[in-house]
């Protein structure tokens, strides 16, 4: 079957290199080797999300992780900030756990603002918040510095945060934003096949984690925190998609640099988002638009789908609208190693497809 280059919004384009690295032998879980394999990964894990804290590694897609901050980390109840699918997603683990929430949901193509948030919080029935930083569903992203600061008054809220369609391609820094769980699966802005996620965990989420009645067996991040201490997990890892990790980070922190892998990033989101506005229209707000995908309004009415079955033969392939906004929306990704070049080849496709000039 003939590859067609990706420019979904996850999984993403992977690399020739990072595949080759997915064929290194096995070795042991238990094993000195995968301890310095863990310990490698987890020194370069802080760097790109500039913290001290512990990052986990789940063997789980991102709904795993973001059950887990719901499940450890809520003593009174959780307030869920909603404005897309996965936002809304969140709120349903959350309630389907049968974890104490309560839903703030705005428009899908409204961003959440930090008052809308201040305002429940002064209320005094919350002791967390969850947040999507970039709605894969709307490519919208969400003040993540503003809504922090609000949490950040209020010392028994903790601020968890998903960051799957973000993580190593904007800078998201933990510690100085005080999150308390920041999450992200490795098949979006990582550029790495789906099977990881990875998670940072303040100190003060694992001694509340002891002290909620344990919710959960597999995502229990106490004892997930006892493996980790011993540069290991607690259940049997992914190892091939760890040495691709390891290689990963190698890439953006060392060869790439994280700053300019940020700007490219932006300088992507950039070009997509004038063409955008050229020919159709963005779905989010003005000023919200993320910089890892571009959820294009489909102002001309065309069929989304004939335009894909065409991008298709020429061996690439874009994202429709995701659920209720199927064909109203397309999206286009610009994230992980996709390049300018890459960005522009796609955009002049779909001029030459769609007879535009």
């Amino acid at each position: 079957m003939r590859h067609h280059r990706l420019f979904t919004p996850g999984p993403v384009e992977v690399r020739e290199e990072i595949l080759q690295t997915l064929s290194t032998p096995q070795i042991h879980h238990r094993s000195k080797e995968f301890s310095e394999l863990y310990a490698s990964i987890q020194e370069k894990l802080q760097k790109l999300l500039y913290t001290q804290n512990p990052v986990f590694l789940f063997p789980s897609s991102a709904t795993g992780a973001m059950e887990a901050a719901v499940t450890n980390g809520v003593k009174k109840k959780c307030l869920n900030l909603v404005n897309g699918a996965f936002s809304k997603r969140w709120h349903e683990i959350t309630k389907m756990n049968g974890v104490p929430c309560d839903m703030l949901e705005v428009e899908w193509d409204k961003a959440i603002k930090p008052e809308m948030v201040e305002e429940r919080l002064e209320t005094g029935e919350y002791d967390a918040v969850t947040l999507v930083l970039n709605e894969t569903s709307t490519g919208l992203m969400n003040p993540l510095k503003e809504i922090a600061e609000v949490v950040r008054k209020y010392d028994d809220v903790f601020l968890f945060v998903d960051a799957v369609s973000a993580m190593a391609g904007v800078k998201i820094e933990v510690d100085k934003l005080g999150i308390d769980m920041c999450l992200a699966g490795v098949q979006k802005c990582f550029a790495l096949p789906s099977g990881i996620t990875v998670a940072s965990i303040s100190e003060r989420l694992l001694e509340r984690a002891k002290e909620v009645p344990p919710r959960s067996y597999y995502f229990n991040l106490p004892l997930m925190h006892k493996y980790h201490l011993k540069n290991q997990t607690r259940v049997t890892p992914p190892i091939p998609h760890m040495f691709a990790l390891d290689a990963q980070l190698d890439y953006i922190i060392n060869e790439e640099g994280l700053e300019n892998r940020f700007a490219r990033h932006e300088k992507m989101a950039g070009i997509v988002q004038e063409w955008a506005r050229k020919y159709f229209d963005i779905f989010p707000e003005k000023g919200y638009e993320s910089k890892t995908l571009t959820c294009v309004r489909n102002t001309r009415g065309i069929s989304v789908k004939e335009l894909n079955e065409e991008l298709m033969k020429h061996h690439v392939r874009i994202s429709n609208g995701y659920g209720k906004l199927k064909e109203q929306t397309f999206r286009i990704a610009h994230m992980g190693d996709t390049q300018v070049q890459d960005i522009k080849g796609l955009l002049a496709l779909i001029n030459d497809i769609l007879g535009l000039e």
